[in-house]
């Protein structure tokens, strides 16, 4: 597996002089451009007739390692029809599914081939979607880009992600399938990943039927950062624990565990090993800092449950100690700093499954630890799923930010500005909405 060679990331944003662009020009025609970047990756790019002279850098999320210039058809669509110029690249296909490694560097130089053909641009914005979205936070704290868009973005970090991961598998394994050999760790293909979430979703389903199984459903849901919205107009009342538990049930139950754990071997690969750890962690406490603590304990009252009892099981039974390279590697490459250096925005659906909205309060304590907060704005979607914006949506926020890369100055934020514009563009439906996500249930990033 090859990984970022030292300087790769400098040596691309150090641009030669001589080799500098021409000004963004605008063409008479539509052009689509492909090419092949040093390390293998490909790239794309669609630029409109009449080009306004802004680039929308787009990092696609987690998967096949293919090229991509927008988030979704219809947000493509929209942007070309308003004069925005796309390019994206595939990252290193010789690299991981996990690509962070290589992906800023490769993004960055797909900017630099793109700008080569068609003049430098007048302002490049980074729209980053999921592991995209993180890739894009990794690109703010450059100064590759003018301003970066993170939508549904893994911003708390593959650090959190991988152990918060880790104490959801192990709740259910060792609360719900003690007697099966469910491995959580150390896979050596994705297929024994994919076992392992379909074992884990047998577990679940088993466990619906009773009290007891749905409450220590609830407890995995927790350290998972579960959402308790799975469907219906709008989330289960605040005090009905039981409805909550419900639509967790339908989450877990939905091909979520199959899919993270299947992911978590592309993870392994890129890092060098499992940088999640969780021995010698204490889980009463870190059930005491989830927002769903009270749900929780209410749903092991009425089952007759002792929770001490299976927290102090959960606690005894972790097993898995730090790797301290695989988790260095992970904290170099896929934990953002929150040293940003240029504007960002960031929007999130309120009840993603797969990335909780909770990464973005994380991700806030990061930028304000760095004393970066001016440059960061947030906003939310009253919607269910991941990565599940409209096309209005998506041009609205990138719309909002580029104005505040032109004055200097943060336009208005609020859901109900961000929905005027929306509505401005006569695209199709936005639902953003005021919000504040609850913290990220997870440990320390390191023992």
């Amino acid at each position: 597996m090859k990984r970022l060679r030292a300087g790769a990331l400098a040596a691309v944003l150090a641009v030669p002089a001589a080799l500098t662009p021409t000004v963004a020009h605008a063409s008479a025609d539509p052009a689509h451009y492909t090419g092949t970047l040093p390390d293998g990756a490909t790239w794309i790019a669609d630029v409109p007739a009449g080009w306004n002279g802004t680039l929308v850098l787009f990092s696609h999320g987690f998967g096949p390692l293919t090229a991509a210039d927008r988030p979704s058809d219809a947000a493509g669509k929209a942007l070309l029809d308003r004069g925005y110029a796309l390019a994206g690249s595939s990252y290193d296909p010789d690299g991981s599914l996990w690509a962070l490694g290589s992906a800023v560097a490769d993004q960055v130089a797909a900017k630099e081939a793109i700008s080569k053909i068609i003049g430098r641009p007048r302002s490049t914005l980074a729209l980053g979607q999921s592991m995209g979205g993180l890739v894009s936070a990794k690109i703010a704290e450059t100064r590759a880009v003018d301003g970066v868009l993170s939508t549904c973005g893994i911003v708390g970090g593959g650090v959190d992600l991988n152990n918060y991961q880790l104490n959801a598998g192990h709740t259910i394994a060792a609360l719900l399938a003690p007697s099966q050999r469910i491995k959580l760790t150390d896979y050596t293909s994705p297929v024994e990943g994919a076992v392992t979430g379909a074992q884990l979703t047998q577990a679940v389903k088993d466990a619906q039927a009773t009290p007891a199984g749905r409450a220590r459903i609830a407890l995995a849901s927790a350290f998972l950062n579960q959402s308790s919205w799975f469907s219906g107009d709008t989330e289960p009342p605040r005090r009905d624990y039981a409805e909550q538990e419900r639509q967790q049930y339908q989450w877990l139950t939905s091909g979520v565990l199959t899919f993270i754990f299947g992911g978590r071997y592309s993870i392994d690969q890129a890092a060098g090993g499992d940088s999640a750890w969780n021995k010698g962690l204490n889980y009463s406490r870190l059930l005491t800092g989830s927002a769903n603590v009270r749900q929780v304990k209410a749903l092991y009252r009425a089952a007759g449950l002792n929770l001490k009892t299976d927290l102090a099981a959960l606690t005894t039974k972790a097993a898995k100690q730090v790797e301290p390279s695989p988790l260095a590697w992970m904290t170099r490459t896929s934990e953002p700093t929150g040293r940003i250096n240029v504007p960002t925005l960031n929007i999130h659906t309120i009840s993603d499954q797969l990335v909780p909205v909770e990464h973005e309060n994380e991700y806030a304590r990061a930028v304000r630890a760095a004393g970066r907060t001016r440059l960061l704005r947030q906003a939310y979607v009253h919607r269910i799923g991941h990565c599940n914006f409209t096309a209005s949506e998506y041009v609205a926020s990138l719309q909002t930010l580029e104005k505040r890369v032109k004055t200097g100055h943060w336009p208005d934020t609020t859901a109900k500005a961000l929905n005027e514009k929306a509505e401005s563009l006569s695209l199709d439906a936005s639902a953003f909405l005021r919000y504040r996500p609850n913290p990220l249930t997870v440990q320390p990033a390191r023992p």
